[in-house]
């Protein structure tokens, strides 16, 4: 599929991924993005998942009509990306592979047999290589989210290949929308490299660039600086709007019941609130989301004088993300020994500029109308 002036798309949609990266629920599967540049020489930029290898042979066959691949650009070496570079080489002998430093240093921990050294172009952060009409320039990303991303600015076309940047989850489909997939494929997948991201987006941040093609999700095309300033947000950990997300962990439905009550007693103060539980719900969107606002109440039951698994589980992989700049409330359960609201307490204050809310809630065992009256007191406050 064209895409610009000589510029292809030859990506595959595999709609039939449950799990992505055997964790992230993906109900409208994944796509794999891949791209073609038709020039005095035919350049590829990345390959695709395996799962979907051969529709993306098709494509790139349909689309050189009878022509060599002459370079492979090597923007991600995750295997989603990177498992047919072995294929590539074996059918286009003469093909040179570009990549960086960290490339080729990582690219025979997965591929023993491809003569590295013959194949070779090594290019350095702001280089640029002249490829017929087409002028390519080359920006390190280490760490967003491997160590040998880069990116690739066709500066003919204006077009920015931003590897896994950008991308969002589910298959390539007319209607779908950007948000809320993006925001949890970033804050899933990328989310714990903040700094790493800034520092990407300042080295192209005065590019002229009328396109972004990531290797997933849509190519973007219109209204770019709604997406920059996303990006911009989401790697600063700055909430995106006033809002209270209620996490929920309960055990045998009296944390739940306790955590319903007081999203009415928000409601009814006319506060932007979300209720996830946690024991049911999709756990990256619960995270996602809690990037997403700006205030986060934990309600959790007790559990082996710890706190409630799937709490900490929650808390742990904010913790990992660098979960920062927010107000927290927290609302524990226990029967004889309440001990999650210090567990859940004690995790969060590992974390950056977290503000929590005094005092924690005691519920014991079951909602009480004092603990009614401490919901409502805390509805107004928050």
């Amino acid at each position: 599929m064209k895409i610009k002036n000589n510029v292809y798309y030859i990506g595959a949609n595999d709609e039939k991924l449950d799990l992505f990266e055997s964790q992230y629920k993906v109900p409208n599967g994944m796509s794999y993005n891949s791209y073609l540049i038709k020039d005095e020489k035919n350049i590829v930029l990345d390959t695709v998942d395996k799962s979907v290898t051969d529709i993306w042979l098709k494509n790139l066959k349909k689309e050189l009509d009878g022509q060599e691949v002459d370079y492979l650009i090597i923007s991600h070496l995750e295997p989603d990306h990177a498992y047919n570079i072995g294929i590539l080489a074996e059918k286009y002998p003469n093909m040179k592979i570009i990549g960086n430093a960290m490339t080729f240093n990582m690219l025979p921990k997965f591929f023993e047999n491809i003569d590295i050294e013959k194949r070779k172009v090594i290019v350095k952060d702001g280089e640029t290589l002249q490829i017929g009409t087409h002028n390519l320039k080359f920006f390190m990303a280490p760490m967003v989210h491997w160590p040998e991303v880069m990116f690739t600015y066709d500066e003919t076309e204006k077009i920015l290949f931003t590897a896994d940047a950008f991308g969002k989850f589910g298959a390539n489909k007319e209607g779908d929308k950007w948000l809320d997939e993006a925001r949890r494929f970033y804050i899933g997948i990328v989310g714990k490299y903040g700094p790493q991201v800034q520092a990407i987006l300042k080295k192209v941040q005065d590019l002229n660039i009328k396109m972004i093609c990531p290797l997933h999700g849509f190519i973007l095309k219109d209204n770019l600086s709604f997406y920059i300033e996303k990006y911009c947000k989401w790697s600063n950990y700055e909430p995106e709007e006033e809002g209270i997300l209620i996490a929920c962990s309960s055990i045998h439905g009296n944390t739940l019941e306790a955590g319903r009550y007081l999203e009415t007693a928000l409601k009814n103060q006319k506060k932007n609130v979300i209720f996830i539980d946690l024991t049911r719900d999709d756990f990256s969107q619960a995270v996602a989301k809690a990037f997403q606002y700006s205030k986060l109440i934990v309600m959790s039951s007790s559990y082996n004088a710890g706190v409630f698994p799937p709490m900490e589980n929650f808390l742990n992989n904010l913790k990992s993300r660098n979960y920062q700049k927010r107000k927290v409330a927290i609302v524990e359960n226990g029967s004889w020994a309440p001990s999650a609201g210090k567990t859940m307490k004690n995790i969060l204050l590992e974390m950056k500029d977290i503000d929590i809310i005094e005092p924690i809630i005691t519920i014991e065992s079951t909602m009480k109308e004092k603990n009614k009256k401490e919901l409502e007191e805390l509805s107004k406050n928050i």
